[in-house]
């Protein structure tokens, strides 16, 4: 007697039904849905439950959020997501960064997993890999309690592409070990051939801005010869690019003395002598003020603030900050001096702060002439159906006096 086929009982979605509005930006493959765009969902649905999200004559498959202004994720058109699914997803991400891995141990830390533009909607995942290539950690944070599950498949699938030491999860305010051994208090990564100190289990964001490594390197093809001031500079990362492409002397400016005492470090790390430069712990608006009434001119200028505004409703006075803040730059600037200014506040897109520079020139009776404008690496993609995937803007030209 012939066996009887047998197959796996079908897995259930819910489905609930959005605004017809979102048709387009469905078929387009845009990752969320806004709780106030859902017209009929069943009460009481669970975070984390597999939703079939139905626009007009459009479906897409997501994960629910009983909170937040986000009610939806969509991972999918059509499949219902599983271990393998999300499997594919982190090799696609994983070859996506090849570029990045040659030559070899040039660059061992980046962004392997950026969220939706990866395919795989509130989840990052940064690898920090040692300088002796003996060992890496990955770093993940989720944007949602409801996407534990999908957390836990990414997980299981990392050590697949690549040997891993441990797996940090950074997604609340402290850190826990997924995976593996924790990582030491201190490793040192390499960034196109640079040596940082990384703290993966304290430092800001995953433990690096990784998303200024091209950025870094942009600024120091101006700095050679030149008075540099790096202004929030954090661990000093632009400032060891100035230092080591030649810069006459750099300042490093952050209030967190952590931060500048590591900044130091940084330099000792790239046989860079830190009493060449200087070190200063200081509130930047206040410092910049002071710089301006005696007289202290430099000759390249790196503004790279924190984010200004986390909501919309935030942004007038974000951009009021961003012109004070780059207008008291300016003005501390020798006669045709350099300027590179940075934003991270999502919310501004990039001619919103074309036009802010412009303001804080014409405030000072100057003008900015931008020689280079430029956003996010190759590992911080931006898909063309997910605009708000694109945060990081960052220009740098020469301010001149208006005549």
């Amino acid at each position: 007697m012939a066996k009887r086929k047998t197959s796996r009982p079908k897995r259930k979605t819910t489905h609930i039904f959005v605004s017809p509005r979102l048709k387009d930006a469905i078929r387009l493959g845009h990752p969320w849905v806004y709780r106030d765009t859902v017209e009929r969902a069943p009460a009481g649905l669970p975070a984390g439950a597999w939703v079939r999200v139905q626009s007009a004559n459009q479906q897409a498959v997501g994960v629910w959020d009983d909170r937040g202004p986000i009610a939806v994720r969509l991972f999918s058109h059509a499949a219902l997501p599983d271990r393998a699914w999300v499997k594919d997803r982190v090799g696609e991400a994983w070859d996506r960064r090849a570029a990045l891995r040659s030559p070899e141990g040039v660059t061992t830390a980046y962004r392997w997993i950026y969220g939706e533009s990866d395919g795989l909607p509130g989840i990052v995942v940064d690898l920090y890999g040692d300088e002796e290539g003996e060992r890496r950690w990955a770093v993940i944070k989720t944007y949602s309690a409801s996407l534990s599950r999908i957390r836990d498949w990414v997980v299981d699938a990392l050590p697949s592409f690549t040997p891993l030491t441990g797996v940090v999860d950074r997604s609340g305010e402290g850190w826990t070990i997924l995976a593996g051994a924790p990582p030491p208090d201190e490793i040192i990564i390499r960034e196109n051939g640079l040596r940082f100190a990384v703290d993966m289990l304290r430092g800001q964001k995953t433990g690096f801005f990784l998303d200024q490594r091209d950025n870094r390197a942009a600024a120091a093809r101006w700095s050679a010869g030149k008075r540099v001031l790096n202004l929030f500079s954090y661990t000093g990362g632009f400032s060891v690019y100035a230092a080591k492409a030649g810069a006459a002397r750099v300042a490093s400016v952050d209030i967190a003395p952590a931060a500048v005492a590591t900044a130091k470090h940084n330099f000792r790390l790239n046989d860079l002598d830190p009493a060449r430069h200087d070190f200063i712990v200081a509130d930047v608006f206040d410092l910049l003020a002071k710089f301006h009434s005696e007289g202290r001119r430099f000759d390249l200028i790196i503004v790279d603030p924190p984010s200004f505004a986390r909501s919309k409703n935030q942004l007038p006075q974000a951009f009021q900050a961003y012109r004070r803040l780059n207008a008291l730059a300016m003005r501390c600037l020798t006669p045709g001096g350099v300027l590179a200014a940075s934003s991270c506040t999502a919310q501004v897109s990039p001619d919103a702060f074309r036009a802010m520079l412009a303001d804080a020139a014409a405030d000072t009776r100057r003008r900015f002439i931008i020689q280079h404008d430029a956003g996010q690496p190759l590992d911080h993609p931006v898909a063309a159906h997910f605009p708000e995937a694109r945060y990081l803007k960052f220009m740098l030209g020469e301010v001149v006096v208006r005549g």
